[in-house]
């Protein structure tokens, strides 16, 4: 096979990928130290956008909502997605196998528009006023499937000989799972807890539909800010969420292949 790299343009074209997909992102860093109101019009450096982003009181608790709601739904979807995956995959007497996995595969079927309508029906049906509660049970539902592929994956590439080596030892199913099973799956568990994780942080349709006073997430609430205006604390914002995203990318990273022979 041709190596890639050899083909006329790839490294240009390839240069120019990544300058299209992040420049936009270095702008948004660079012009949230501006010192002028206006977002596009630099007049000098300034941290004052952080200060004022670090002491308003609503983004503040914009932030606390989604950490919570994200923190809880994750902690449910990857527990749910877990159980879910070694009884698809270990279960030997399963029926109805595929059609089990599409039912839990269904919120990456569906357009999230839907569910969040369906979600919004039911929740008004059975009077459910907890914006927080709401929130959770939504999230939890939606991050189940992105949570579940990666474990599923982890499993379905693991051979069951440790498994059984360890049953012949006389070992009960939860001296199995707790001391073969889950350390060698880590990885896809962790993997599937910060995919779900990120995915809650990030909702915007599902959080927008079901909020209410209370329950603002920091995708609404800077939502809100836009349809006021571009102003340079929603850049130093963006520069924060940015920042948490690359501390969280890498200890990620330096968790997973801090044990190479693991990874």
């Amino acid at each position: 096979m041709r190596d890639v790299r050899r083909y006329p343009g790839a490294r240009i074209f390839t240069a120019l990928f990544f300058v299209w997909l992040y420049l936009p992102i270095l702008v948004v860093i660079a012009y949230s130290f501006n010192e002028n109101r206006l977002a596009s019009v630099w007049t000098g450096f300034s941290w004052r956008w952080y200060e004022s982003a670090l002491q308003n009181r609503a983004l503040l608790d914009a932030v606390k909502i989604s950490l919570t709601v994200a923190g809880i739904a994750t902690a449910i979807a990857t527990t749910v997605a877990l159980m879910a995956a070694l009884v698809l995959v270990r279960g030997r007497d399963v029926k109805l196998r595929r059609l089990s996995e599409t039912v839990v595969n269904l919120p990456l079927l569906l357009p999230e528009i839907v569910l969040a309508v369906a979600v919004l029906i039911l929740f008004s049906q059975i009077g459910l006023q907890n914006g927080l509660l709401k929130l959770v049970i939504a999230h939890s539902a939606f991050c189940i499937p992105f949570a579940f592929l990666p474990i599923r994956a982890r499993l379905q590439g693991m051979e069951a000989d440790f498994e059984e080596a360890a049953q012949d030892l006389y070992a009960s199913p939860w001296v199995t799972f707790r001391r073969v099973t889950l350390p060698l799956i880590a990885p896809g568990v962790f993997a599937g807890a910060m995919l779900a994780f990120v995915i809650s942080m990030d909702d915007f349709i599902t959080s927008n539909l079901l909020n209410s006073g209370g329950s603002t997430t920091l995708p609404v609430y800077i939502f809100g800010l836009i349809k006021q205006g571009t102003t340079p604390e929603l850049n130093a914002i963006s520069t924060l969420i940015v920042l948490g995203s690359l501390i969280l990318a890498t200890t990620a990273l330096v968790l997973t292949f801090r044990n190479p022979d693991r990874a």
